[in-house]
């Protein structure tokens, strides 16, 4: 969506068409609320749908018109076979690639979108090969994406990078230079960055890997400032001063969420173990290990602080995307923390200004795994942030939204059974202004007041 509304936009002479098989998908992004909440993208999709934007389910007749092919399939996680957990499912790109194959009547450029593990380029490629129709030809590109959700049109209007990997044949040259005209187009040529085919593939899941493991650094260094009664607020900015640090990802929180980080740091340990080099395996699985124990720590000090239980306790959750400025609810902290609360039998009520009921109780009930008859009984979600935490214990601030920073917490705290306890997972709070509220605050990464 944010990719190609952005192309429709900065290229109005190009003709950009979305095509999936899902009607209800299509019907939603032609529709005057579009499915995916991401700061600009309604009002650049409003702007160029229907002149050179289009969304359709006419996959096929999109393919035979098509010079450019993006395929930007879900890559999920395996849930089951070989490689279960950590391989990525490659099944929507092997499908789409057959399509493409049986429907292309002239030469294409197939262009990754999707993330994918090392050398998928070949594999599409054979698919491609043995399967398309006579004097038809393919050249395979990776144009994998570097965007941060909740500011991927400013990051996409001007990118670090425009990364185009591709095969050093002559076809394969002239296919990277057909996209990187398009990119030209708003991109300055000394930021679109060619490279092989499997250099690209690679740099996605490596950008990706490296960003995490500055997040779980940090948390990792959290737990021994909470434990010394150090600041990792001090810390974390001190550090980043240093040029070769820098400060970006040093923001300690109750963990990394979101679509990618941990999806690409486990298909690098798979690849890695398939590959033979255990050792670079467990160097990475420790990223994603430390972000769960991150997870779970903090969940832990919550029941700690309100006196080692929480049975039949009222916990609010502020924030239930893995991060503000999104919709976007996968790998979301709030649904750890929110599963380990109900497995002590506390109440829970979350409160999200952007993510809906429904996505809330599918994501609890069919991916965490929450039976209906708990969900129904220990759950509701509220409208807005002062309903969820009227009656309350506790306060979880897990999102980072910047409506949580102006509440009245005078007026919440009036309204909350006492001691009436915050704890900040995002470090957005102001503790001491809370403190001489009467709250009892605690904050990841430093020392509880007591």
């Amino acid at each position: 969506g944010p990719t190609c509304a952005v192309i429709a936009s900065k290229c109005p002479d190009i003709k950009v068409t979305i095509v999936d098989i899902n009607q209800q998908r299509i019907d939603s992004w032609n529709s005057s609320s579009i499915p995916i909440y991401e700061p600009g993208l309604e009002e650049l999709v409003f702007a160029q749908r229907g002149k050179n934007l289009f969304f359709s389910t006419d996959v096929d007749g999109a393919i035979l018109e098509a010079d450019l092919i993006f395929v930007s399939v879900n890559t999920p996680t395996k849930k089951g076979g070989i490689g279960k957990g950590f391989a990525a499912d490659l099944a929507y790109v092997e499908s789409a690639t057959r399509r493409i194959a049986l429907i292309a009547r002239s030469h294409k450029v197939v262009i990754e979108k999707s993330t994918v593990p090392c050398r998928t380029a070949e594999s599409m490629r054979k698919i491609l090969d043995a399967n398309s129709r006579p004097g038809v030809t393919f050249d395979i590109l990776s144009n994998p994406e570097f965007l941060a959700e909740g500011t991927a049109i400013k990051d996409l209007m001007n990118p670090d990078r425009v990364l185009i990997g591709h095969l050093f044949t002559e076809s394969g040259t002239k296919a990277q230079e057909a996209l990187s005209s398009v990119y030209a187009r708003w991109v300055p040529k000394e930021r679109i960055v060619t490279t092989r085919l499997w250099s690209s593939e690679l740099t996605k899941l490596a950008s990706n890997a490296l960003l995490a493991q500055r997040i779980s650094s940090i948390n990792a260094l959290s737990a021994i400032c909470e434990a010394t009664g150090a600041d990792v607020d001090e810390v974390s900015y001190a550090c980043g001063l240093d040029s070769r640090i820098g400060p970006k990802f040093l923001k300690a929180s109750v963990g990394f969420g979101g679509s990618c980080f941990q999806k690409d740091i486990l298909n690098l340990v798979y690849l890695s173990r398939s590959l033979h080099l255990p050792e670079v395996a467990d160097y990475w699985e420790q990223v994603v290990l430390m972000n769960e124990y991150q997870k779970r720590r903090f969940s832990e000090q919550v029941v700690r602080e309100l006196f080692n239980t929480i049975t039949n306790k009222r916990i609010c959750i502020y924030g239930f995307a893995f991060k503000k400025d999104t919709g976007d609810t996968r790998e979301s902290a709030a649904i750890a923390l929110i599963q380990a609360f109900l497995r002590e039998n506390s109440n829970v009520r979350v409160y999200d200004p952007q993510v809906p009921e429904s996505q809330i109780h599918y994501d609890l009930t069919v991916e965490a795994g929450v039976s209906e008859t708990q969900y129904a009984k220990y759950l509701s979600v509220h409208k807005d942030a002062y309903t969820a935490a009227d009656g309350c214990d506790a306060i979880v601030v897990v999102t980072e939204w910047d409506e949580f920073k102006t509440l009245d917490y005078a007026k919440i705290y009036a309204k909350m059974n006492k001691p009436a306890c915050i704890f900040d997972g995002r470090l957005i709070l102001p503790a001491d202004a809370l403190r001489e509220l009467g709250f009892k605050v605690s904050c990841i990464g430093k020392a509880t007041a007591h």
